[in-house]
């Protein structure tokens, strides 16, 4: 197709007709002109929520926290107001939810008692905005942002539209004045947080509370952050002075006195962090329609992995049922653990105990090839520290770990470890 003369002029450059007007002073600048902003933090008072958020709280930062009722969403930021203002800060906390009354008898329990923490029971937007503007706050905590609502917006608490003004208007403030803002976010069944996505989006960091309501155990997950990684977990239990960091993880998730047939141990990372866990499975003759469940491990993983063995190796649980299990509450986000799905579906199986100082390392495939992991050496060297001597694992560590370590890299192998 042939351009005319004035197509070709105008892709030239040679006539250009301008339609708009610039209406501002900014201008596109290069990225090599651009100076890098270095972001000061300051810390929580806890340990493992500065981890969690990158290295501290950075001023003028929106952070959403989410998790089901009764986790420890507002026992957790309660504390952390009461250490903040044990260092001279002052510290406002809205709630929409409880009144004065109910808080201060929360913050005695969790000695959080100071002059500088603040408390406000109040939802209308427009009288937590005047309260902000009177006073000099360090750091602002909503609890929650769902009982929230403005009067110029006609509408319900808790509707997207009240959910986005509301969160524009905090992040007004935030930028604007540089104080961090914690938002106390409801979920729904599915585990999300209530109310429109662009509260995720909004924000500059999500946070979520993971772990069983009956464990002491509660795990903070990073999903967004703006100002560090998102790899990094919180490890928190819960005592009768509130949430606290945990101090030790050995042990937490796993018992080798108590290790029985369907039991086997692993090493997962969550973050940076290597923890020893506890995966546990149960292989019982099916009546019926076989089942396949699974607590705190994929599900859809789980049926890959059984059709592996059933093909493969010739093994028929397609008449059993199945059901694995992590103990503690913990949920297993990566592949590194399926040889120990696989060790402890055949310890059950065949009502074979493994022994209790070996785990199990390696990502299965398809093809029944056991594939290597990342971060081994750092596994292993926290398996030696707990007193492990021996680990299965898909390839020889360059590294001496200080346990005895046996290279498979078929699962037929694993069978044979196991049945011979």
């Amino acid at each position: 197709m042939e351009l005319s003369a004035e197509q070709m002029k105008f892709l030239s450059g040679e006539k250009r007709a301008v339609t708009s007007t610039r209406r501002g002073s900014t201008r596109a600048k290069p990225v090599t002109e651009i100076a890098e902003e270095n972001f000061t933090r300051f810390s929580s008072g806890s340990r493992e929520l500065d981890m969690v958020l990158g290295g501290g709280i950075v001023p003028g930062s929106l952070t959403l926290i989410g998790g089901s009722p009764g986790i420890g969403k507002s026992t957790l930021l309660l504390k952390i107001a009461g250490n903040l203002a044990k260092a001279d800060m002052r510290v406002l906390y809205v709630s929409g939810e409880e009144s004065e009354g109910q808080i201060k008898l929360r913050a005695s329990r969790l000695d959080s008692e100071e002059e500088n923490l603040y408390l406000l029971a109040e939802t209308e937007l427009e009288s937590i905005v005047v309260e902000i503007s009177e006073g000099d706050y360090g750091l602002i905590v909503i609890d929650s942002i769902q009982t929230l609502y403005s009067s110029e917006t006609p509408s319900a608490p808790g509707s997207v539209t009240q959910v986005r003004t509301i969160t524009f208007e905090l992040m007004r403030i935030a930028k604007n004045s540089s104080i961090p803002i914690f938002i106390i976010g409801h979920i729904t069944k599915d585990g999300s947080i209530a109310g429109p996505r662009v509260l995720e989006h909004m924000v500059d960091t999500v946070l979520y509370f993971e772990g069983d309501g009956n464990s002491e155990l509660r795990l903070l997950r990073g999903f967004k952050n703006r100002f560090g990684s998102t790899n990094e977990v919180g490890i928190f239990e819960m005592a009768r002075d509130g949430l606290n960091d945990a101090k030790s993880m050995a042990g937490r998730f796993f018992d080798k006195e108590k290790l029985q047939a369907g039991s086997a141990l692993t090493v997962v990372m969550e973050g940076s962090r290597p923890i020893v866990i506890e995966v546990q499975a149960l292989v019982a003759e099916a009546y019926g329609h076989p089942r396949r469940s699974s607590t705190g491990y994929d599900n859809n993983r789980l049926a890959m992995l059984l059709a592996l063995l059933e093909k493969k190796l010739d093994l028929p649980l397609g008449t059993y049922d199945v059901y694995i299990n992590v103990s503690g509450g913990f949920r297993i986000e990566e592949t590194s653990a399926d040889l120990c799905v696989i060790a402890a579906i055949l310890s059950s199986y065949r009502e074979r105990e493994l022994g209790s100082q070996t785990i199990f390392l390696g990502e299965v495939s398809l093809t029944g090839e056991v594939r290597e992991i990342p971060s081994l050496h750092q596994r292993l060297r926290e398996a030696s520290t707990q007193g492990f001597q021996k680990a299965i694992v898909p390839e020889k560590p360059l590294e001496e770990s200080g346990i005895k370590c046996f290279v498979t890299r078929e699962v037929s192998k694993i069978v044979e470890w196991i049945f011979v």
